[in-house]
């Protein structure tokens, strides 16, 4: 560090003085030792101005999370985290109390006292301890979805067109099979003229995006689409006492599918961005949501997915909603979407290989200018201490600070599986999705065709000539079309009194492609 220690405090310390309320970070380090009269923090009311959380494995960025939670919950904000490991699931029990943790915590003035907070937990497709979280394929949207099944260019672009042709024809797609129902109609005799009028997708490419869907159920994939859908709203709860809900995704049971639990997150905060009015600044964030293994999301991703990524992370602020992305370098995060991360909290980097030493002067160059050496600094931080530089009351960046956190109040470890299912078990989200339902939708409604009654042998057929058309006309274009039939029949008659189709017209899609006409 360039500069006298005296001087860099004070130019911490005012740096770090806000006039709200704010969430304490921990204490600024001055020549290797904790100073608790200069606390790091960040202003409540910048919360919605995203963040960053980086470091490499086993630094302590999950802590770091944990204690951000902590405190947006007792300051009456909702907080939804992604669980990768477990360890999350601690929020819901009391801490530990040890020598060496107070002793630690009395170093950085933390008054640190063992405290649970109210947590909902949250399963995809109930795979794994948590509340069932499912998606329609129509909600879910092609984006998405192509990200998922890792499409091409071309194949995107033909799934694009499915969805317009199902949008358009009031054919709810709740689960994979009615995604399948609708392309082989597309691609069977009956569904050929409708085919070429789609016009760009090929009765090849349908088959490759059937085999794609196919392997992809075979996975186990079907169980995280249906119903009942998951209302993105629930999120926004707070507890009796008025504290913030904690909702924890647990995804120990789909870490082997990293591009479907990257995908559903996104789901979530398009489905928010969505369905929440603007509000604008607010005192404190409506939700704050923590996107961990960020780099999952971008990786291989299409111009479209990152173009729509930028986009809802830009406008979701005037919404109420702070989106922290957790990963281990910023050069993770698209540089789009980076730009618009103004709360760093950066953990230590190892500089082991060549392209570590590239990432580390990468990470470096994206602070502001300070005293440090941050390529010297970032290689030596401990595990709990962290380079940290946030938006002030005036929107301005704070000082670059070294600095060592605080620790969490809540367990540090994974909670008691009693616990979990005892939470599960009386959550309302049980009683409103632990059972999954099958309405009549698309499958349904096109297998019906086959159901429609054939014309009585008795009834005369036309008289030929003029009066019946003239010469060469077709007994055919006088008859209902396959869609007229599908849409007259008593199965789509019965799904739209259930609820289960779109309202009236086409779905009208959003940023990411997510469906903006939700079911009750």
């Amino acid at each position: 560090m360039t500069g006298d220690a005296a001087s860099v405090t004070e130019t911490v310390r005012s740096g770090y003085t806000f006039t709200g309320p704010r969430l304490d970070l921990g204490a600024l380090m001055v020549d290797g030792t904790p100073d608790p009269s200069t606390l790091v923090g960040v202003p409540l009311a910048m919360m919605n101005r995203h963040g960053l959380v980086a470091g490499a494995t086993g630094t302590g960025k999950t802590k770091t999370l944990q204690v951000l939670a902590e405190q947006l919950s007792a300051a009456g904000v909702p907080v939804f985290l992604a669980d990768i490991k477990g360890d999350v699931s601690g929020m819901a029990a009391p801490g530990d109390s040890s020598e060496k943790l107070l002793a630690r915590t009395s170093e950085i003035g933390q008054d640190w006292r063992a405290q649970s907070f109210p947590c909902e937990f949250y399963a995809l497709g109930g795979k794994g301890t948590g509340v069932p979280v499912r998606a329609t394929i129509t909600s879910f949207g092609p984006v998405l979805l192509s990200k998922v099944l890792d499409l091409s260019e071309v194949q995107a672009s033909s799934l694009n067109l499915v969805f317009h042709f199902a949008d358009g024809n009031n054919l709810p797609m709740l689960d994979l099979k009615d995604l399948r129902a609708v392309i082989q109609f597309l691609t069977s005799d009956e569904g050929k003229e409708k085919l070429a009028e789609l016009g760009g997708l090929s009765a090849a490419t349908a088959g490759v995006l059937l085999r794609k869907l196919i392997a992809f159920a075979d996975a186990g994939a079907d169980q995280f689409f249906g119903e009942p859908e998951f209302q993105t709203t629930d999120l926004l709860r707070t507890a009796p006492d008025q504290r913030g809900v904690v909702s924890i995704m647990e995804l120990p049971g789909v870490v082997q599918q990293p591009a479907l639990f990257s995908s559903f997150l996104m789901w979530l905060l398009a489905d928010l961005f969505q369905d929440l009015p603007e509000v604008g600044d607010l005192e404190k964030p409506k939700l704050v949501f923590f996107f961990d293994e960020a780099h999952l999301l971008f990786k291989d991703a299409s111009k479209e997915f990152l173009d729509s990524i930028t986009q809802t992370v830009r406008l979701i602020r005037s919404k109420g909603v702070g989106v922290f992305f957790v990963t281990q370098t910023p050069k993770d995060v698209h540089p789009d979407v980076l730009a618009q991360l103004g709360n760093r909290v950066q953990h230590a980097l190892r500089a082991y290989t060549p392209d570590d030493a590239k990432a580390l002067k990468a990470t470096a160059s994206t602070f502001p200018k300070s005293g440090y050496d941050l390529e010297e600094v970032l290689t030596r931080l401990g595990t709990g201490e962290a380079i940290v530089t946030v938006l002030g009351d005036n929107g301005a960046p704070t000082p670059v600070a070294w600095t060592r956190l605080r620790a969490p109040e809540s367990l540090m470890a994974a909670a008691n599986p009693a616990v979990l299912a005892g939470i599960v078990a009386n959550s309302p989200g049980t009683a409103a999705y632990g059972t999954a339902i099958d309405r009549e939708s698309a499958y349904e409604m096109l297998a019906a065709r086959h159901a429609t009654p054939a014309p009585s042998p008795a009834e005369p057929e036309p008289a030929a000539g003029p009066a019946a058309g003239g010469p060469g006309t077709r007994k055919q274009a006088d008859e209902p079309s396959m869609v007229e039939k599908i849409l007259s029949s008593n199965a789509t008659k019965a799904a739209v009194r259930a609820g289960a189709t779109a309202a009236a017209g086409a779905i009208v899609r959003s940023i990411f492609g997510t469906s903006k006409k939700r079911r009750s």
